[in-house]
């Protein structure tokens, strides 16, 4: 019997209640920068679902909600010429699949709607699509199913009823389409708010697949003195200018395009995808060509082989207008010549040089690429590049560098030019007879695949900031080495919290490689010879040493009012500028026992006025195996009288 109207709106709001929302949003968020760089969706569905296919296409050539560029949506059934004569030649489950493999091309979406998921002409086209290099969705109905299985990704929906299905699938459909236009222009305004409006960066670049496979290796081949890496995982991400995009899509208020070429094939569909689901506009020249692979075999976090794929130049098609028109609006401008031909293109070099009349222009150059064009606001080579840019043959020093900065601020058409020094940081020169600029480096271990990319992008944002090029080669550095710290590229994996993030990844690397946790914790409150003694102390015990240190709320309730003497922020980087220290965590509660149970130390250091004492944290930290110590401590040295004596000395009472 037939469901009455109140059981079916019922059946409905069920249906609708557990609908998976965060993966259409996502879909949306991978369409947007897809489509408006010239992608396909296909879309394709039976009866019903027929309609539903070509509702989806509608909105998306015609107009949704807000005004934009049509995008490329198409409705395989709707060519019923197409549909006939395909059915009476091949049979009708090739319906769909023919259609897959004359439209679709690598890189492109599928979107397939079924609400049984079994239909044999769904199917077949969802391997055929697969088999294409195309992305391949589906919306379907109770699953798992033979089509959920087939497809990349689907959403199902719970419910008896085809109908009820069905429905919902209209509603996805329009939340795709909602998706879609606000990656694309923003969310709908309101009343009560007003629509956000992120400033664009935009990268212009060679763009690569980087691939990771990491081990671990214990043991050496028998037929050579090689480590044999076993238990591997693998991880790709995009490469080249690819990862300088990811890098500045993660900066809050920023929204990105990324003018690059990418090859048609699986690679440059792997890294196309990858992008998308970074909310990354990708504009892509390419017309064919295969993308090249940088595949890095890791173990005990080093890197013990590199492979690259050796590929042509990709074919680069002519410059669209959506290139011009972000080029023409955008605040600042970055290009990350990877030597690969992108930067040569007559076309784009001239709209770069429109570009940086009007906004920061930042140049990271390749030996195997072109000259800056007319008007960079700053280049950053590095001291390798600058070497083999210049011809000058000086010390590998500081001095050498200055000097082949000052060299190539006199061929190339750029206003300043800071050449990056790796672990020494960085020397900008803006004026050949004037003083070079030194930015020292913090010490930073890790992985540093990226860090340039991290350096260039940052500079390209404080500049487009109007901060001083002194300011924007600053904090570059200083972003590179939190970078760093932060595990380089397998940070990407995770949003970084401040002050958090990288201390607990880099202690997590040492655990893994056997080393000692060491933590310390206190107010650390006007920094001195007392705080000094016990930190080195501590980093002696063990391999890598992370500070938990009070936030100024906590020591307030902890101290009174009047304390902190100096900011959490002020603190927190006095203490990371130690070469003793390799990390700090800022805590919010009264107690470290939250942090602790993050970080797990080791061991655990105190002062030793605490000798004698059970502290209140120790049986945490001996839950997990760890050990509480206290270490010597030096008479006299106390923030307290320090602050005393101070207020003694001024007359204050």
């Amino acid at each position: 019997m037939a469901p009455s109207g109140q059981e079916h709106i019922r059946a409905l709001v069920q249906a609708l209640h557990h609908l998976d929302t965060d993966v259409l949003d996502r879909w949306g968020r991978i369409l947007a920068p897809a489509l408006a760089a010239g992608r396909r969706l296909l879309v394709a569905g039976n009866g019903g679902s027929a309609a539903e296919a070509q509702h989806l296409t509608a909105e998306l050539v015609g107009r949704f909600r807000a005004e934009r560029a049509p995008l490329s949506a198409i409705a395989l059934h709707a060519d019923s010429s197409s549909v006939t004569a395909i059915a009476n030649d091949y049979g009708p489950e090739e319906v769909f699949a023919r259609q897959v493999r004359a439209h679709g091309r690598p890189g492109d979406v599928l979107l397939l709607l079924s609400t049984s998921g079994t239909s044999p002409n769904v199917l077949a086209a969802a391997r055929a699509g697969r088999e294409a290099g195309l992305t391949v969705w589906a919306l379907t109905g109770p699953g798992p199913n033979p089509l959920s299985d087939v497809s990349d990704e689907a959403v199902s929906v719970d419910a008896a009823q085809a109908a009820t299905v069905q429905e919902c699938h209209l509603v996805a459909v329009h939340l795709l389409c909602a998706g879609i236009d606000t990656h694309l222009t923003g969310p709908a305004p309101s009343a009560d708010t007003q629509p956000d409006d992120p400033r664009r960066l935009v990268v212009v670049g060679d763009v690569l697949l980087d691939r990771d496979i990491t081990g671990t290796a214990d043991r050496l081949s028998p037929e050579a003195p090689v480590p044999v890496v076993s238990g591997t995982q693998t991880v790709n991400r995009p490469g080249g200018a690819g990862l300088a995009a990811v890098l500045a899509a993660r900066t809050p208020g920023w929204r990105v395009t990324l003018v690059c070429g990418t090859g048609h094939d699986e690679s440059g569909a792997q890294v196309r995808a990858l992008l998308g689901e970074a909310g990354i506009e990708v504009i892509d020249l390419a017309t064919g060509g295969t993308t090249p692979i940088k595949t890095r075999i890791r173990t005990a976090d080093r890197t013990v082989l590199r492979l690259d794929t050796d590929t042509c130049p990709l074919p680069l098609g002519p410059l669209p207008e959506l290139a011009h028109a972000r080029l023409a609006t955008a605040e600042a401008v970055l290009v990350c010549d990877y030597g690969r031909g992108i930067t040569s293109h007559p076309e784009l070099r001239q709209a770069l040089t429109s570009a940086a009349a009007g906004r920061s222009l930042v140049w990271d150059p390749h030996p195997r690429g072109t000259a800056p064009v007319p008007g960079t606001a700053l280049a950053v080579p590095n001291a390798e590049e600058a070497f083999a840019f210049s011809g000058h043959t000086g010390p590998r020093d500081l001095a050498g560098d200055t000097a082949r900065a000052v060299r190539l601020l006199a061929i190339w058409p750029v206003k300043q030019l800071a050449i990056t020094r790796g672990r020494n940081g960085a020397v900008l020169v803006t004026n050949p007879d004037g003083h070079p600029l030194a930015v020292p480096a913090r010490y930073a271990a890790g992985d540093t695949c990226g860090a340039g990319d991290q350096l260039a992008v940052t500079a390209a944002m404080t500049l487009a900031a109007e901060r001083l090029p002194s300011h924007a080669v600053a904090a570059a550095v200083e972003a590179a080495t939190s970078y760093i710290e932060a595990g380089g590229p397998a940070s990407l994996a995770v949003v970084p919290a401040p002050w958090c993030a990288g201390p607990l990844k880099r202690a997590a690397r040492v655990r893994a490689q056997g080393g000692k946790v060491v933590g310390a914790g206190g107010c650390f409150d006007l920094l001195h010879a007392g705080h000094l003694s016990l930190l080195d102390q501590a980093r002696r015990l063990g391999d890598v040493l992370v500070v938990c240190i009070n936030s100024d709320a906590s020591v307030r309730r902890l101290k009174g009012e009047s304390r902190p003497v100096v900011g959490e922020r002020e603190r927190a980087m006095l203490l990371t500028a130690l070469n003793c220290v390799d990390g700090v965590i800022v805590f919010d509660e009264d107690t470290p026992a939250r942090v602790l149970a993050e970080l797990r130390p080791d061991i655990w250091v105190k002062g030793g006025d605490y000798a004698g004492q059970r502290l209140a944290e120790a049986d945490l930290v001996e839950s997990w195996g760890g050990e509480v110590v206290t270490v010597p401590f030096l008479d006299g040295h106390s923030t307290t009288g320090r602050i005393h004596h101070v207020a003694q000395r001024a007359g204050v009472r």
